[in-house]
């Protein structure tokens, strides 16, 4: 069964990728050919090198400058992920592709030390990770993430993550001691409460339940934490908003954030075939209250109503967050970072 052979896949179909003018399937004397998953789609590791480990943006929507991703792809499948269109560059699919071919940065540590050495450099918070999550379960294979957090502590440079998996808790003793530093910001990103919703949603991520749990170990150990409650997605989990800042809160959390879902790219047919297979009784509701919140579309470029959207849906949806702000995390905020301690040459010092 379909069901079976997809369990824990949040994608089902192989979109064509645009920049290739070959498509790979299974060819059969007969003439016919098959889609390349055949059978359960298995996730398969791809090693590349990189020259710059560190990712510029100049969006104003975005807070951090630079990112570091040390990988592409990501097994979690979470079927709305803006990620899925730039997989295509890499010569994958945005579908099924996105979630089991995954590309590892194996010299971007290396990388990243050299960029810290380099003469000029000024320091700048960086986020871990952008285009992907860092803690995705390629991670308890490879240990990236973890070789950057250490490298972060050693150079005294200031950083933060973001993740939707329970994973992040491997590396507690290092986020320890960057907080003692005010050198980290942690952020979980939970967009709903619904175990059965993540199932099919956003497969391979922990429950909002063990991140809930999380937010709270972590603050009792002086890790600053925060949440990303990201998308939302009106008529499938815009509902949970009040009661996530609510849980959030009552852990610790010390702020909030959100963006409301977009589909640019393949990313729309991704997700209408998700919409047609989980929720086929709400697609069109969905799909249009998506286009009302982007100017008619459910693509979007324009800075600032990319994320928040516009219209009287993301003005309900700005309100409700508003609102639970105000209530349970009024006067928190994120411990400002200390970027007076990096240290280049990564030396003692002795006064």
């Amino acid at each position: 069964m379909d069901s079976d052979k997809f369990k824990g896949r949040g994608s089902h179909i192989q979109p064509e990728n645009r920049f290739l003018k070959r498509k790979e399937v299974f060819q059969f004397v007969e003439g016919l050919d098959m889609p390349k998953y055949e059978g359960r789609p298995v996730t398969k590791y791809f090693s590349d090198s990189v020259k710059n480990p560190l990712s510029k943006n100049d969006s104003p929507d975005l807070p951090l400058s630079f990112s570091i991703n040390p990988y592409q792809g990501c097994e979690h499948g979470c079927i709305y992920c803006y990620a899925r269109n730039s997989h295509t560059y890499w010569g994958f699919d945005a579908g099924l592709g996105f979630e089991t071919n995954i590309v590892v940065k194996h010299n971007i540590v290396d990388k990243l030390k050299e960029t810290f050495k380099k003469k000029g450099y000024q320091p700048t918070p960086i986020m871990l990770s952008g285009n992907m999550d860092c803690y995705q379960p390629a991670e308890k294979k490879f240990k990236l993430t973890r070789q950057i957090l250490q490298t972060c502590l050693n150079y005294k440079h200031p950083v933060s993550l973001i993740t939707k998996n329970s994973l992040v808790e491997r590396d507690m003793d290092i986020l320890v001691e960057l907080a003692k530093l005010k050198l980290v910001h942690v952020y979980f990103s939970i967009n709903h409460l619904d175990p059965g919703l993540k199932q099919v949603l956003e497969p391979r991520t922990a429950t909002a339940e063990k991140k809930i749990n999380l937010i709270g170990k972590f603050t009792d150990h002086g890790i600053p934490v925060g949440i990303m409650i990201a998308p939302i997605i009106p008529g499938i989990n815009n509902n949970d908003i009040l009661p996530i800042l609510k849980l959030a809160s009552q852990a610790g959390a010390l702020r909030a954030g959100y963006t409301v879902v977009r589909l640019n790219g393949q990313l729309e047919e991704v997700f209408t075939e998700w919409l047609e297979r989980e929720f086929p009784d709400r697609k069109e509701k969905v799909l249009h209250q998506i286009q009302s919140l982007h100017g008619g579309s459910v693509r979007d470029n324009d800075w600032g109503r990319r994320i928040k959207g516009e219209g009287p849906i993301a003005e309900v949806i700005r309100g409700i967050f508003q609102q639970g702000v105000k209530k349970y995390l009024d006067g928190r905020s994120m411990p400002e970072y200390d970027l007076s301690l990096f240290n280049p040459g990564n030396q003692l010092r002795l006064f």
